[in-house]
């Protein structure tokens, strides 16, 4: 498969696109880094890196963020800022996105624990993560062609111990258990499903 890969020079899409590439043809895609350069915020930038690739068969996102911060310091343009990042930018890869992938091809996002699980300064992801999961769910059904999409939602993972504080409680999981469901969603059959990792 010719696999999409965006977020491939982080933590996590760094050894999501080591797994893949042992047997399919891997795109890494970062925001300075990689083999080709977008900016998920601008939808520009995403129509031209689809431009730039062509047709392909699957497309994985890893990338996103949004910030932390306690609700009487949010104002709305900070929380705007998550909402057009990790949110918007995702989604904006699948409506984008859907034109250029291959029949039977799919888009696996990423949410986190976040939309079930909240902590403190954590309202921005929370939402963020939660809007992710009720869109992949809202458009698995209507993509066509036989078009799957999932969301990975994991825990805190054991590669990024700086924010094990801010994850109270919770046990990190380990980067062989998120990758199995890349794994999972990509070569898999399932559609509209979040994939919880806890």
């Amino acid at each position: 498969m010719k696999i999409i890969i965006v977020g491939a020079t982080g933590t996590l899409g760094k050894r999501v696109a080591e797994t893949f590439s042992q047997k399919h043809e891997i795109i890494r895609v970062g925001n300075t880094k990689g083999d080709i350069q977008v900016d998920i915020t601008n939808e520009a930038s995403i129509k031209n890196m689809f431009e730039q690739i062509g047709a392909f068969d699957a497309l994985i996102s890893t990338s996103g963020k949004g910030p932390f911060s306690p609700v009487n310091q949010l104002t709305g343009e900070v929380f705007k800022s998550g909402l057009l990042d990790k949110l918007l930018g995702q989604v904006n890869l699948v409506l984008i996105g859907q034109h250029y992938i291959n029949k039977g091809g799919s888009f696996t996002l990423t949410s986190g624990i976040l939309a079930e699980n909240p902590v403190a300064a954590g309202s921005v992801l929370s939402t963020v993560n939660g809007g992710l999961n009720a869109f992949v769910m809202a458009a698995a059904p209507e993509l066509g062609n036989g078009i799957r999409i999932n969301a990975i939602s994991p825990n805190v993972v054991e590669d990024s111990p700086a924010y094990f504080d801010s994850f109270p409680g919770e046990i990190p999981v380990t980067m062989e258990k998120v990758i199995k469901a890349y794994e999972k969603s990509v070569l898999g059959i399932i559609t509209g499903q979040v994939i919880r990792v806890y």
